[in-house]
C-alpha cells in the first residue's frame, strides 16, 4: 500500500492568516507545575516573549486529570490550583498570554490514562473500555501497556465522555485561542490491541466477517477507522459551538509508525481537511534523522502548510547542540518549531539562552 500517496490529495484551503513560526508546550509534570502560581505563570510569559514564542500548548488533561474545571474527569488539581491563585489559573494565563499577542492552546492527552488506576474512567466503567490484546488479563496491571492505560477509541462511551469533556473547556475559556488533541491514536508498542467485547461485536456486524485475523487488512483499516471516527466526533463537537477555533492533533512520527502501528492516520486528517493542522512529533537524538523524516513533508505542497514539527528538548536537555542543530533545521523549513516542552528548557540553560538569544532569519 503507497501510504505517502493519499498525502498528495489537494486538501482545503491553508488559512490565509501567518502562522506563529514558535511554539512551546507546556506539561503539568514540570516541577513545579506552572499553573500552581502566578509568578510561575508570569515568569512563563515574559520568556515566551524573550524566545519570540507566539503560541503555548498548554497542558490541561492528563491521565485523566482535569486542569480545568470538569464533571468527566478528575479536577482535583484545578481546585487546588484555583484556591492557591483565588481564581482560575488557565484563565490567568490566557489573560495574560494574549495582553503580549501570545496565543493559547489547550493541550488534551486523550486516550492515555497514564497509570493512573484512580482514573474516574476506569471508577465508572471498569476495564471495558480499556483497549487490550489478547492475552489473558488477572488482574489490572496486565492492561498497562508500554506503563499507562490507553482507552478504546471505538468505544461509545469514551466518545461522548470525551465530547462531554472537551465542551467543558470551551464552555469554561472562551478566549482560549485552539486546542490540540494528543494521543489520539492506538498503542503502538506490540500493537495488536482493540479487541474489547463491544469492539470486536461492531467489527463482525460491520464487515459481516465472523473472525478477527490480526494481519488482515479489514482489521487493520477498522482500528484506523475507529480513531478518525473518534477525531471526527471531537471536532464536529468544537467546531458546533466554536467555527473559528484552530483544532489541531499531534502526530507519531515517522508516517509509517503512525500509520500501521498506532493507526493514526494524520495524512488524511490534513488532506481531507479534518483538522487545521498536526504537529508532528519530530524526537530524534540524531539530526540526520530527524531531518530525513520531515524532508518528504518539505517537498509535498498540499500537506506542508499544514504542519508543525515538535522538537524534543525532552530528549536533549543534556545534548543542547543536538538541540540547537535539529531547531535550526526545523526553522530552515519554514513552519512553526514547537519546542517540548518548557520545563526541560529550564532545566538547560544552553537550551533557555539559545531560545532568546537566537531570532529566526530565514
Amino acid at each position: 500500500m503507497l501510504v505517502w500517496g493519499a498525502l498528495f490529495v489537494l486538501s482545503g484551503a491553508v488559512r490565509s492568516d501567518e502562522p506563529p513560526s514558535r511554539a512551546l508546550f507546556i506539561s503539568v509534570i514540570q516541577k513545579p507545575p506552572v499553573l500552581s502560581s502566578r509568578k510561575d505563570i508570569a515568569a512563563l510569559v515574559a520568556y515566551a516573549q524573550r524566545a519570540d514564542v507566539k503560541l503555548l500548548f498548554v497542558q490541561v488533561y492528563r491521565a485523566g486529570r482535569a486542569w480545568f474545571p470538569s464533571k468527566i474527569a478528575d479536577d482535583e488539581p484545578y481546585e487546588k490550583y484555583r484556591k492557591a491563585l483565588a481564581e482560575d489559573p488557565v484563565a490567568l494565563l490566557i489573560r495574560q498570554a494574549h495582553a503580549q499577542g501570545i496565543q493559547v492552546h489547550a493541550w488534551l492527552n486523550l486516550l492515555s490514562l497514564g497509570g493512573n488506576t484512580e482514573a474516574v474512567f476506569l471508577k465508572k466503567y471498569g476495564t471495558d473500555v480499556l483497549t487490550v490484546n489478547l492475552k489473558a488479563k488477572r488482574s489490572l496491571e496486565d492492561f498497562k501497556i508500554d506503563r499507562q492505560y490507553f482507552l478504546e477509541p471505538g468505544d461509545r462511551r469514551v466518545r461522548d465522555d470525551l465530547k462531554a469533556m472537551v465542551t467543558e473547556i470551551l464552555e469554561a475559556y472562551p478566549e482560549l485561542d485552539g486546542i490540540q488533541f494528543d494521543y489520539i491514536r492506538y498503542p503502538d508498542v506490540d500493537p495488536h490491541y482493540g479487541y474489547t467485547k463491544s469492539n470486536i461485536e461492531n467489527f463482525k456486524k460491520s464487515s459481516g466477517l465472523k473472525n478477527i485475523d490480526e494481519d488482515s487488512l479489514a482489521w487493520k483499516d477498522w482500528k484506523r477507522a475507529q480513531v478518525t471516527g473518534l477525531l471526527t466526533e471531537l471536532v464536529k463537537t468544537v467546531r458546533s459551538k466554536r467555527p473559528q477555533m484552530q483544532v489541531s492533533t499531534t502526530g507519531c512520527m515517522p508516517y509509517a509508525r503512525a500509520y500501521y502501528e498506532a493507526y493514526q492516520d494524520w495524512g488524511s486528517w490534513i488532506t481531507n481537511g479534518l483538522v487545521d493542522f498536526v504537529t508532528i512529533m519530530d524526537y530524534s537524538t540524531d539530526p540526520r534523522q530527524f531531518e530525513r523524516w520531515i524532508r518528504p513533508l518539505k517537498e509535498n505542497r498540499a500537506v506542508f502548510p499544514k504542519m508543525r514539527i515538535a522538537v524534543g528538548a525532552e530528549k536533549l536537555v543534556h545534548e543542547p547542540e543536538i538541540f540547537k542543530k535539529e531547531f535550526l533545521i526545523c526553522e530552515k523549513m519554514g513552519t512553526l518549531c514547537a519546542v517540548f516542552h518548557y520545563g526541560n528548557v529550564l532545566e538547560s540553560p544552553s537550551i533557555h539562552e539559545f531560545l532568546t538569544g537566537h531570532k529566526k532569519n530565514l
